[in-house]
């Protein structure tokens, strides 16, 4: 058996998930203490005046089981809350009828044990503990004003078994009005738990919907300058085709003069085209820096950066290749990690430009080579290799502390593309 498997479990949920599952548990203990209680109790009035074995194993045996309903119950009515299929109306009304059964059982077997205070201990104690733990789930499934009234209806029904296990007026009446006060106090909290999950999931869909508008907003800008710089090309190849088809069937030769123009702007669009993916294609070192701070600091990561007072006179491609670098680690940082803090440095040695970034928020226990919990196999990671070797770069990997990742990029001041190595800048002009 692998005892280590729910903690990987637990690494590998994201900060949503560990917040649905620590809430979840905090609602569910409510119920676990009353198995406990009842137990603790029936050891106590066990010695002179307890229940008998019989009697103490039935109101034992029906708390555990009121337990395990009201757990499954809170479990539905926190799935109905979030808006996700559930069965709450059907274990709601299990784990009222099953408390209402366990109350009047209860009360019968407490309504034998002399003296009959003892008797009347055990049925408080056991009755308010039940009703808490049908009372929770309720307040987390229904609106306020029928909580309020099944609220008040489940008291109405604790007094008879009550004074029938002996108690008498003045306890069974502050029994009430004790359980008045606390279950309006137990419904807040469990209301307020699961108001606070939804907001979590709320946050987490507005930050993935976030992620999608800024895609969308980028794709909308590409369109847009591709329409600006073709549209007008195009309708004007589309114009002097028209006209030269006309001209040739005149027998005119001003349709090979026409046809020369359209060769002329066909290859004009051609190179405005790469011009336009180039620029796209191009990451500027001091624009990512920019752009990753306020990322970073958007996401709550506290962002260092030095980059020296030589970063300005570095030349356009190491700059370019140093940008997609900064571009590709600040992505894993925000996807791969829980980062609290992120430095960023740049220098220069034996001349070659060298920028580091280091990121704390690793998952204890994952694989030395994961920037932020991604594999040194990923296509993020391959891909900066590649840019980095046509310009005779290298990417590593150092050892660091446990919970921190290291990521150091090293190019050459005067970079040419390596021997056999393609060059990213110029695929565009390949595709002639």
């Amino acid at each position: 058996m692998d005892v280590t498997a729910p903690v990987r479990r637990w690494k590998g949920y994201g900060k949503p998930q560990r917040s649905e599952l620590y809430l979840r548990w905090s609602l569910y203990l409510m119920a676990l203490l009353q198995p406990p209680v009842a137990l603790l109790v029936l050891v106590g009035t066990a010695p002179q005046h307890g229940p008998g074995p019989a009697g103490a194993a039935t109101v034992l045996a029906l708390s555990c089981g009121l337990c395990w309903l009201s757990i499954r119950a809170y479990g539905a009515a926190v799935d109905h809350y979030l808006g996700r299929p559930s069965a709450v109306d059907r274990r709601l009304r299990t784990t009222a009828g099953g408390a209402l059964v366990a109350v009047w059982t209860t009360a019968l077997i407490s309504s034998g044990i002399s003296p009959r205070t003892d008797g009347a201990s055990l049925a408080v104690t056991v009755t308010g503990g039940l009703l808490v733990l049908w009372f929770g789930p309720l307040s987390v499934a229904r609106p306020v004003r029928t909580v309020a009234l099944q609220g008040l209806l489940g008291l109405a029904l604790l007094a008879p078994p009550l004074l029938l296990a002996g108690a008498d007026a003045a306890t069974t009446g502050g029994m009430l009005v004790g359980l008045a006060v606390v279950l309006p106090l137990l419904g807040a909290s469990c209301r307020s738990f699961a108001w606070l999950l939804g907001v979590v999931w709320e946050l987490d869909a507005a930050r993935e919907t976030q992620s999608r508008l800024a895609v969308a907003e980028e794709r909308l800008r590409f369109s847009r300058d591709l329409h600006d710089v073709m549209g007008r090309n195009l309708t004007t190849i589309a114009l002097k085709s028209e006209l030269a088809v006309q001209l040739a069937r005149r027998g005119r030769p001003e349709a090979a003069d026409q046809m020369t123009e359209v060769q002329r702007i066909a290859q004009e669009s051609h190179r405005e085209v790469r011009d336009l993916v180039r620029g796209y294609r191009t990451a500027d070192l001091n624009a990512e820096v920019i752009g990753a701070r306020a990322v970073l600091r958007a996401a709550g990561v506290e962002c260092g950066i030095d980059l020296g007072e030589d970063a300005a006179e570095l030349a356009g491609p190491v700059q370019s290749v140093l940008g997609w670098v900064l571009r590709e680690a600040t992505t894993n940082v925000l996807r791969h990690s829980e980062a609290g803090h992120c430095s960023v440095r740049l220098r220069l040695a034996d001349g070659r430009a060298v920028l580091e970034l280091e990121n704390d928020g690793v998952p204890t226990g994952a694989p030395p080579a994961r920037p932020g919990g991604r594999s040194t196999g990923g296509t993020g990671l391959r891909g900066l290799r590649e840019r980095l070797a046509a310009h005779d770069g290298t990417l590593d990997l150092p050892p660091t502390a446990p919970g921190s990742f290291l990521l150091r990029a090293s190019v050459p001041l005067g970079p040419g593309p390596a021997a056999g190595a393609p060059d990213p800048t110029a695929l565009e002009a390949t595709a002639r």
